[in-house]
């Protein structure tokens, strides 16, 4: 497992600008992780969300995180797939897109 990637420079100027709305996002997080569910299944369902959301930034951040702490892109790919019944396939293929740098191109059909 690597570290948490660094968050972008647009996120640290706006919690730099805004310390208290960082503070705030903070314990928004670290509330929505208490509970039974294990690391791994949180990262996967957040990111299941910012699906759902069509969040582009959300999705790729909770890729590298989901990366970073050793998630396989097949799992993450796994995710994508569970969307396309749920959000159809236009924005399904716009989600692996938006995530084909991480995921890798597809594997070769025979």
């Amino acid at each position: 497992m690597s570290a948490t990637p660094k968050p972008p420079k647009g996120y640290e100027d706006f919690i730099e600008r805004y310390p208290a709305l960082g503070k705030a996002w903070d314990a928004v997080n670290a509330a929505g992780s208490e509970g039974p569910l294990d690391a791994k299944t949180v990262r996967l369902i957040k990111i299941g969300i910012a699906i759902g959301a069509m969040r582009e930034g959300a999705i790729r951040s909770g890729a590298r995180k989901a990366l970073a702490m050793g998630i396989t892109t097949a799992e993450l790919a796994q995710v994508v797939s569970l969307a396309a019944g749920t959000l159809g396939f236009p924005s399904t293929v716009a989600i692996h897109s938006w995530l084909r740098e991480l995921l890798g191109p597809p594997p070769e059909q025979p």
